[in-house]
């Protein structure tokens, strides 16, 4: 079975220590994991728990593992930030468990991970669909230090019944006007997953905030 993933994956162990483990299950868990997504998808900016328990690579947190392994495949092209690029177990364990190809044109990646929101691109940076075509976007997962419900910004939009204020403790300075521009642009643009330790919630394109 390894010879076969590695094949397909352009991995060489040669010389090198096996990856990190994957799922256990990967079918039921990739599944529950899959829901979690969906229900983050469906109500912007509500807070999900995640009961994860995953041996994962440097600088990843289980709960972004767990979404990439539920949502890249051979064919999502995946960016990765400085910092995670650098991290050659990283790529190893993507590679190899996700078969995902690993491309360094921010405009050519159907998803990224940002494991340190520091250096997180423009969103302008990523492709935002088009109006004929807006599935041909990018979809970001981004590390957080926290998520909190209680305060932040508003969000207002579908999946939302009046209003759902948010935070995303360790942004960089001007992302939520970004977001803004990305709301703007709907059809189009840019959708985002956040991942702290163990919680997810999701900002997609068609949620307005209000700072």
């Amino acid at each position: 079975m390894i010879g076969a993933d590695t094949e397909a994956s352009g991995l060489d162990l040669n010389g090198i220590g096996a990856p990190n483990a994957g799922f256990d299950n990967p079918v039921l868990q990739s599944q529950a994991m899959y829901r979690k997504l969906l229900g983050a998808m469906a109500q912007p900016g509500r807070i999900l728990s995640c009961e994860l328990s995953l041996d994962v690579p440097t600088p990843l947190w289980p709960t972004t593992a767990a979404a990439a392994l539920t949502l890249l495949d051979f064919d999502t092209p995946l960016w990765l930030n400085p910092g995670a690029a650098a991290a050659h177990a990283l790529g190893d364990y993507l590679r190899f468990h996700c078969g995902c190809p690993l491309v360094e044109a921010i405009g050519n990646a159907a998803f990224a991970i940002i494991s340190d929101p520091a250096e997180l691109p423009p969103l302008d940076s990523f492709a935002a669909g088009t109006d004929e075509y807006p599935d041909r976007s990018a979809t970001l997962l981004i590390q957080v230090e926290r998520l909190d419900d209680s305060r932040g910004v508003i969000l207002r939009g579908p999946g939302i019944e009046c209003k759902q204020t948010f935070q995303a403790k360790g942004l960089p300075q001007g992302f939520w006007q970004q977001v803004q521009e990305n709301h703007a642009g709907f059809p189009r643009g840019v959708d985002m997953i956040f991942c702290a330790q163990d919680r997810i919630a999701a900002l997609p394109r068609s949620t307005q905030v209000e700072v």
